[in-house]
């Protein structure tokens, strides 16, 4: 500034990078009260302080990274200060200049420091046409993430195609912030929504849409992941499933196939309860009902697809041949047969192999209001009452929306209630409904049976928001999943040791009339105490379709009777049925309570008690196999354990894992070929089990999640699982051999395959440089060794790899794609580790550690001290 006040360009700038200078030197000495002192000072000494601010920013590129910065810092000051003084701000053309100047700024800037420079220099007031411009320019640089962050920021969404500003963040699998992109804005929800529907035509390549961005693959981006994106958005946005017919389709073909399988393979579903779903799956789409007939002909017979043909009125020209022969014979008879109505041939009834609910037909009330339910009110709140709690739902098969709790059934000592939710929630039935619900389940003196009776309770919260705070309230519950875990394991223990469990042997699930599913569950509880299992057969059906039948109400009331009996006995004799004898103390609580922890002693505090001293010397320790390694664990998962695979996988197991659409007895060949364990769970298991030698096929609890399935079976096989074993084989492929490949080698390799430019390759350099230079401060704690990770590998050689098509020696092609131009500024990496069989590349990280720590149980101790390892 001159001495007359009169300020220039050039004099202007020289005070903004001297005062810049100064800022500099307080924030390395960390002197922030005299910066921030000082920073105002100079604000306040500059004649125009938004374009001075500009200047700081163009000269002092710290604030680009994450995190705080002097850059954001001094910005954020300005955005205060300026709060306090708005004569500041400026307008007209010298605004317009601040906002052209400002522009080139912000696709650098991270999102913390993009909402102060739009408010300083009123960016939401600029010409829009600018605005879009300049958007324009950083996406067509192929900054795509910056330009969405920039365009949901300058709300401009509305202006631009939904369809080109989003696939891109598809491709990067940027999922969250395609979300935002369209979160406020309906019409392009659903624009968004119709292109991923497109998308997911059969016919439809996604390659092609990568083709049109440089560097960026649609790997991942397969029809699967894009179905569930639709119902994720579907859900998220309560939007139309008319908008996304071929989605829509292609879920009810899987329902379809489903209900094909349970029953005509399982044989676990009536014909009543099968057709009933055909129907409502299908309903007027005409598309479903000719993939219904391919599947009826394959399932079934000509004949039986003719009629289902007749019934849908569908032309002979779309059907096959066959089909059609048989649909013009249909034709000139008279009067048809229903289809759906037809019971098979060859079905008996076999009621006397399945627990018999004792009590009279009569002493079974379906009540559908609430004068029903007035007369039976006080009889169920008794205090001391002991009650049986169970809820019934239409299946939805992996459809749009949740299902609502449709009956409610409730036992009593020789009195069974089914309380129809579907009248008993209406406004005018609702209230006293509610009050009785909460009175129930909030008494102590009540005890409420259930058997995962709280996801029961999350399903009826669900159903109707009066009931969602009623989880919180429940006093005084029984849930005998969690008794019927602590029997299963007493069994499984009393059977290793060669006892005999008459009771629990795989010949119950075969009776006279042949081969039926495995029970399991309630059901397989119910075997247990009472001799006899469930049947469930009506399970599947449609609960919401009134009025319900006979065979549905006996089935309901027997599911909450069977608790009492449960309960009962277990109270009478818990030894008898396997159980400690002090079990049942401490039956009664709440269910969603965490339990106490219990304060640890030390080792040599603690005494080794008779109990302890029995267990060294049990059958069950010194029968238990051999230890052997996952190395030497080689199994074979079928399509309904792709989770249990996976974690197996994960620590080390040769796992083999049978496709979708595999049949199940591809698994017992491949296990006698290879020599493999089959891991299979229902009915496939008492095939295999014949057909593979002796102990070659395990039964896996379905019930139970991935991590507690693939406990199970390491403890089961006795398989010694140390931290050298976690990620010692590929997550895609299961190979276990890789290529080491170091970070310049990484650098070079992306640069030529045109997937890192030479910014983000120079941001790279700058950011591991200023790491070494400024590392982080060590930690005042003691540091304990880290899990050490050593996969096979060797060094990429010059042979291993042809450059010009990234592609390895074994025919994988080198999946680059995947790697985050940021992980090459990581100053603490220097390796990456690429599998040989598929070229998927991993690099170190923080998974490895959290794998080793979801499963330290099961892991020896840690040796060596190494980084963590992390799949990308």
């Amino acid at each position: 500034m001159t001495q007359e006040g009169t300020p220039s360009s050039h004099t202007e700038g020289q005070d903004s990078l001297l005062l810049l200078k100064n800022l500099q030197s307080l924030w390395t000495k960390k002197e922030m009260d005299k910066l921030k002192e000082e920073t105002r000072r100079g604000f306040a000494a500059l004649e125009d302080p938004l374009a001075g601010l500009l200047d700081m920013l163009e000269n002092c590129n710290d604030w680009k990274g994450k995190g705080h910065s002097l850059g954001y810092y001094i910005t954020n000051e300005l955005h205060l200060w300026i709060k306090e003084q708005p004569a500041v701000q400026q307008s007209g053309l010298r605004l317009k200049k601040l906002q052209a100047r400002v522009f080139h700024i912000l696709a650098q800037s991270p999102v913390n420091l993009l909402d102060l420079l739009i408010s300083i220099y009123q960016l939401r007031t600029a010409d829009r046409n600018s605005l879009l411009g300049h958007v324009s320019h950083v996406y067509h640089k192929g900054k795509y993430k910056e330009a969405a962050i920039l365009s949901i920021k300058l709300k401009l969404q509305l202006d631009l195609d939904v369809e080109e500003m989003c696939t891109p963040l598809l491709l990067q699998e940027k999922i969250n912030l395609v979300e935002a992109y369209v979160a406020d804005y309906p019409d392009l929800q659903r624009k968004l929504l119709q292109t991923l529907d497109v998308w997911c035509e059969p016919s439809f390549n996604i390659t092609d849409i990568s083709r049109q961005y440089q560097g960026l693959r649609a790997d991942k981006l397969n029809h699967k992941m894009l179905s569930k994106l639709v119902f994720r958005f579907l859900e998220q946005y309560n939007l139309d499933t008319a908008l996304c017919p071929n989605v829509i389709n292609q879920r009810h073909l899987g329902s379809l196939k489903y209900l094909f399988y349970k029953r005509f393979v399982e044989k676990t579903m009536t014909q009543e309860n099968w057709a009933d779903h055909v129907e409502n799956t299908v309903g007027e789409n005409r598309w479903l009902q000719e993939q219904l007939i391919q599947l009826l002909v394959s399932y079934c017979d000509l004949n039986t697809a003719a009629r289902w043909a007749f019934r849908y009125n569908l032309p002979e020209k779309i059907l096959p041949s066959g089909v059609a022969d048989r649909l013009q014979k249909l034709k000139v008879q008279e009067r048809l047969e229903d289809a759906g109505s037809r019971v098979d041939d060859g079905e008996e009834d076999r009621k006397e192999d399945y627990y018999q609910i004792p009590v009279t037909r009569e002493s079974i009330h379906f009540l559908q209001t609430w004068e029903d339910m007035r007369r039976w009110k006080e009889k169920v709140l008794q205090p001391g009452q002991v009650v049986g709690i169970d809820m019934e739902w239409r299946p939805s098969f992996g459809l749009v929306g949740k299902s609502r709790v449709s009956v409610l059934q409730i036992a009593i000592e020789e009195q069974v209630f089914l309380l129809d939710l579907l009248e008993l929630l209406k406004p005018d039935e609702m209230e006293e409904l509610f009050y009785f619900l909460q009175t129930l389940f909030s008494d102590p003196t009540i005890i409420k049976l259930g058997y995962g009776l709280s996801g029961d309770l999350h399903s009826l919260a669900a159903t109707c928001s009066a009931f969602k705070e009623i989880d919180k309230q429940v006093e005084g519950t029984v849930d005998l999943l969690a008794v019927h875990k602590q029997l299963q394991k007493c069994c499984s223990g009393r059977r290793r040791s060669g006892l005999q469990v008459d009771v629990l042997s795989e010949e119950k699930s075969c009776g006279d009339r042949g081969f039926r599913q495995p029970e399991r569950g309630l059901s397989l509880l119910v075997q247990h105490v009472l001799g006899k299992p469930l049947d469930k057969t009506e399970q599947l059906s449609n609960w919401e379709k009134r009025p319900l039948r006979e065979e549905q109400i006996l089935y309901a009331a027997s599911d909450a009777y069977c608790l009492l009996e449960v309960y009962k006995k277990l109270r009478a004799d818990p030894s008898g049925c396997g159980l400690c004898s002090d079990l049942t103390e401490s039956l009664v609580g709440k269910p969603a309570t965490r339990p106490r922890a219990k304060k640890q002693l030390n080792k040599q505090e603690m005494p080794r008690t008779s109990k302890q001293q029995a267990k060294e010397l049990s059958p069950e320790a010194l029968s238990s196999p051999p230890p052997i390694s996952p190395k030497d664990f080689r199994v074979i998962c079928d399509n309904m354990l792709q989770g249990l695979g996976r974690h197996l996988r994960c620590l080390g197991v040769d796992v083999r894992m049978l496709e979708n659409d595999d049949d199940h007895r591809k698994a017992a060949e491949i296990a006698r070929k290879e020599g493999r364990v089959i891991l299979t769970s229902g009915l496939p298991y008492q095939t295999l089990q014949s057909q593979v030698g002796e102990g070659r096929c395990f039964s896996v609890d379905c019930s139970e999640k991935a991590k507690e399935q693939t406990l199970q079976v390491l403890k089961h096989f006795n398989v010694q699982v140390s931290v050298a074993d976690v990620f010692s084989r590929c997550q895609l492929c299961n190979c276990d051999k890789y290529l080491k490949i170091s970070k310049e080698q990484m650098r070079h390799l992306m640069q030529l395959s045109g997937l890192l430019s030479e910014e983000d390759n120079a941001d790279c350099l700058a950011k591991c440089e200023e790491q070494e230079t400024n590392p982080a401060p060590d930690s005042s704690e003691p540091q304990f060794p880290q899990p050490a990770y050593n996969p096979n590998c060797q060094w990429l050689q010059e042979s291993d790899l042809k450059v010009e098509t990234l592609t390895l020696a074994t025919g994988a092609s080198l999946q680059l794609a995947a790697i985050p131009p940021g992980v090459l500024g990581k100053a603490d990496l220097s390796h990456f580790y690429c599998c040989t069989q598929c070229g998927k590349v991993f690099w170190e990280g923080s998974h490895f550690g959290r794998v080793v720590s979801q499963f330290k149980e099961a892991l020896g101790p840690m040796e060596g001290s190494q980084s963590f390892y992390e799949l990308s």
